[in-house]
């Protein structure tokens, strides 16, 4: 029987250069995508698709992201004596139960993988999903990925189409087998030139992953850019169990981008029924 997907990560200690000035004194994942914080948008997916523990791993200057996730008495207090019953339900509804959320501190920038393996004490020995928060994925991503999970077990990664040109901005997977409306990954490469990319699927930023890839994490050596690679750790996983590819059918925004990042709050905006047509008509005239 496949175990139960409970537990996933969060990646939260990136300093955000690309973002500058505005990430000086606020954490990139705490930035609005229209009235959002980057880092709410990947708990409530990970929580649509089943996700029960939520498992930040940060670092310094981080705090904002912590208090976002707690109850804010004196706020919750005000709201309540001013009758703001719907604010006030928002907020309510979209905090984590008391105990869900835990914090743990990367300390040095070592790469993704190091991240997560900076987890493990606190995912313990059970299978564990990754969500990048950078990528705001529209619909939520994870609980697609839940269901090939469920049929699969493994190890199961999110992939998208990028434009066959561009695959040298992706990790892009080689397609194997089909499995159901999944496949089986048989390869992983970092940023190939398009004449050597073994597919144009790229990996989005989703991953759901088996506990013994910490072990491998511990023991990796430092890759590209002189960190803890969790695409190299990935690949020797892969030598002992199988890794499925799952087709997202939404769209990927990402965030840790100037141009994503305003991509998304258009696209959201335009999606939300209380500021689709004055938001349009502004864009209107912007754009005459």
């Amino acid at each position: 029987m496949t175990p139960r997907l409970r537990t996933a990560v969060f990646p939260v200690a990136g300093l955000g250069t690309r973002f500058l000035p505005a990430t000086k004194a606020v954490p990139k994942e705490m930035l609005t995508v229209v009235d959002k914080p980057v880092i709410q948008y990947a708990v409530e997916e990970a929580r649509a698709a089943g996700i029960e523990h939520f498992v930040m791993v940060t670092g310094r200057g981080k705090g904002a992201i912590e208090d976002h996730f707690d109850l804010a008495y004196e706020l919750e207090t005000t709201l309540d004596a001013r009758n703001k019953k719907a604010a006030l339900d928002e907020l309510v509804r979209e905090r984590p139960p008391a105990g869900a959320v835990s914090f743990t501190r990367q300390q040095e920038p070592l790469g993704l993988g190091h991240a997560v393996w900076c987890a493990r004490a606190i995912v313990g020995d059970e299978p564990f999903a990754v969500v990048l928060p950078d990528m705001v994925c529209d619909p939520g991503c994870l609980a697609q990925m839940v269901e090939v999970y469920n049929r699969t077990g493994g190890n199961v990664i999110a992939v998208e189409e990028c434009d066959p040109k561009e695959t040298d901005k992706y990790g892009i997977v080689g397609v194997g087998a089909t499995v159901g409306d999944a496949f089986r990954i048989t390869g992983m490469v970092e940023k190939p030139k398009p004449a050597e990319a073994p597919s144009n699927l790229y990996i989005n930023g989703r991953y759901i992953l088996q506990p013994q890839i910490f072990d491998l994490l511990g023991s990796q050596a430092r890759g590209a850019g002189n960190e803890i690679q969790l695409t190299d750790a990935m690949l020797r996983l892969a030598d002992a169990q199988p890794f499925y590819g799952c087709r997202y059918t939404g769209r990927t925004y990402d965030c840790g981008t100037k141009l994503g990042f305003l991509a998304a709050n258009v696209a959201l905006a335009l999606k939300r029924d209380d500021l689709a047509g004055p938001f349009r008509e502004e864009l209107g005239k912007l754009l005459g």
